[in-house]
């Protein structure tokens, strides 16, 4: 092997530590009480960083006019609160060309918020405000809920005016 392959293979190495060492930093969450703010998600398909992953089993349909996507819940208290009030049809409008929000019928429970979030982020900004992000960004203190992220593509949301979505267990 020459020189140029071994150096190849050590960097691959270093790398694939790294992001195993930084991986097993995020899977050990704060305690659900805690205050502090998570950052966002470099990749938009993962779940916010300082959140427990995704419930496999936990996934819902949202569906419009515009089409439908898929997305997987956050294994939170908020998260689990929401998949009990399905089905749902929650009347949304545009919110600085950014995210579509709705009411939920009743308020979800408090637990850990975040202030960045990415494209396809599902979140609550109030205890009742269900929120789709189509675009990423930040909002200010206290931050929103992470709820999950959309597998599917959120620009079906990314259209001006108001939109209806009805919300199922997915299948």
């Amino acid at each position: 092997m020459t020189q140029d392959g071994r150096t190849a293979i050590l960097l691959a190495a270093g790398l694939l530590h790294a992001s195993c060492s930084a991986q097993e930093r995020v899977a050990d969450p704060a305690p659900a009480g805690d205050n502090a703010i998570a950052a966002a998600p470099s990749d938009s398909s993962a779940p916010a960083a300082g959140t427990r992953p995704a419930m496999r089993q936990a996934r819902i349909l949202i569906s419009s006019d515009r089409g439908q996507v898929t997305a997987e819940l956050a294994d939170n208290a908020a998260a689990r609160a929401l998949l009990r009030m399905l089905p749902l049809t929650i009347e949304m409008r545009d919110h600085l060309r950014q995210e579509k929000t709705g009411n939920l019928p009743s308020p979800l429970p408090e637990t850990r918020r975040q202030t960045d979030f990415s494209a396809g982020t599902l979140g609550l900004w109030g205890s009742d405000d269900f929120v789709i992000y189509y675009q990423g960004g930040r909002v200010p203190r206290p931050g929103i809920i992470f709820l999950g992220h959309l597998i599917g593509d959120p620009a079906i949301f990314d259209r001006p005016g108001p939109i209806t979505v009805r919300i199922d267990r997915a299948r």
